[in-house]
């Protein structure tokens, strides 16, 4: 491995830990690294299975910015399913994958109502419990698409909640990223057809957001030699987040349907070699009413 630059990025960086409330590793995970000054914040998911164990880690670390990670597919719903039918076709849960929902989304099976009746749901149980929600994203990243956007933009205003995930990763982040199957960049790279118009959407709701994101390619395959060093010795100006998903592989995460398993302690062991060598790290307090031009 070459060596690591003292500095590789001089502009404001958000690194948010995805799937917080998931599994007890993933919630240790990010008390560490927000402790050690290399994780800015974290989106917790309202019907985690550890929510209440993550709420009382973000009690514990009250300089960590919490935001919610609005789940629309692969789990639990916050409304009782009979509010909500249209997002659980079967009676009981959330559709079980990113292709389905989409699929259902674009043949106008799914209410935006209750995009927003849930959205908004699941933000407030985080704030019941005594947080204060900096900005929301989505599972999936389902709020890239302008009919789940909408709803969530409103949810998001409604709970007073002022900002939001840029989803999109940028062309110049995607060259830096190596290690990613060709599918997943073609896809990726399609769905970036819909930035103008989160950009236009957003501005119009008054809500904050970063230039974009890092990481999204990465997911699942993050380490500090092919993707993390490249991709923040590409940053340009403006303000950016690193996504990431970093935890422990323990029994409870053995019981979720995911991907992203021995990954989570590979991407936590990268973060801890090289993020305290970027400066600055941004607050999503530190975006304001900013919004990214588009373009």
């Amino acid at each position: 491995m070459r060596p690591v630059p003292c500095t590789l990025s001089v502009v404001p960086l958000l690194v948010n830990a995805d799937d917080f409330g998931l599994t007890p590793g993933v919630n240790r995970s990010v008390a560490e690294l927000h402790q050690a000054r290399v994780l800015t914040s974290a989106t917790l998911m309202a019907t985690g299975a550890f929510f209440e164990d993550a709420v009382a880690v973000a009690k514990s670390n009250p300089t960590l910015e919490v935001g919610c990670h609005v789940l629309l597919v692969d789990g639990a719903p916050a409304l009782p399913a009979a509010q909500i039918p249209s997002l659980c076709p079967d009676g009981h849960s959330l559709r079980p994958t990113l292709g389905r929902f989409a699929a259902d989304l674009h043949l106008g099976r799914i209410r935006a109502s209750e995009i927003e009746a849930e959205a908004a749901a699941q933000i407030r149980r985080l704030q019941a419990a005594g947080l204060r929600v900096s900005h929301v994203d989505t599972h999936k990243h389902t709020h890239m698409f302008p009919r789940v956007l909408r709803p969530l933009l409103r949810a998001a205003r409604a709970c007073g909640v002022p900002a939001i995930r840029n989803p999109f990763e940028p062309a110049w982040a995607l060259r830096s990223t190596t290690g990613a199957s060709r599918l997943r960049r073609l896809q990726i790279v399609a769905l970036g057809s819909y930035r103008r118009t989160f950009r236009l959407q957003v501005r119009a709701a008054g809500l904050a957001t970063p230039d974009g994101t890092l990481g999204i390619l990465a997911t699942g395959t993050v380490n500090v030699e092919s993707t993390l060093l490249p991709l923040l010795g590409a940053v340009p100006g403006g303000i950016w987040e690193l996504v990431c998903h970093p935890g422990y592989l323990d029994e409870h995460l053995d019981r979720v349907r995911t991907r992203l398993r021995a990954s989570r302690a590979e991407e936590h062991a990268a973060l801890l070699k090289l993020i305290p060598r970027v400066s600055p790290l941004a607050s999503w307090r530190d975006l304001g009413t900013r919004v990214a031009p588009p373009s």
